[in-house]
C-alpha cells in the first residue's frame, strides 16, 4: 500500500506561479511512474504530466512550456511546477504513482481567477 499526500494548490492570478508537492509513503518499493492528472468541474480527469523513474516525461500539450515535473526518488515526492498559470488551468489536481497497483492522492484544488 502507498499514501500520496499533496500540498501547495491555492488561489492565484492568470500569469502567476504555483508548486504542487506529492509525498509517497508506505511499503510499495515498486513505484515506476509518478504524476499528475487534473480533473475540472464537468470534465474527464486528463493526464498533465508523468515523470518514470528513469525520468522520462510526458506533458500534456496544454502545459507544455509553462509546467514542469520533476522527481526526488530519495524522498519518493513528485513536483509540478505551474508557471504562467491560464484560468483554463482551474481543476483539482490529483498525485498518481503506478506499480502493478495504481495509486492516487485525495487532490489538491487550483483556481487560477483574477
Amino acid at each position: 500500500q502507498v499514501q500520496l499526500v499533496e500540498s501547495g494548490g491555492g488561489l492565484v492570478q492568470p500569469g502567476g506561479s504555483l508548486r504542487l508537492s506529492c509525498a509517497a509513503s508506505g511499503n510499495d518499493f515498486s513505484i515506476t511512474t509518478m504524476g499528475w492528472y487534473r480533473q475540472a468541474p464537468g470534465k474527464q480527469r486528463e493526464l498533465v504530466a508523468v515523470i518514470t523513474r528513469r525520468g522520462i516525461i510526458n506533458y500534456s500539450d496544454s502545459v507544455k512550456g509553462r509546467f514542469t515535473i520533476s522527481r526526488d526518488s530519495a524522498k519518493n515526492t513528485v513536483y509540478l511546477q505551474m508557471n504562467s498559470l491560464k484560468p483554463e488551468d482551474t481543476a483539482v489536481y490529483y498525485c498518481h504513482a503506478q506499480s502493478p497497483y495504481t495509486y492516487w492522492g485525495q487532490g489538491t484544488q487550483v483556481t487560477v481567477s483574477s
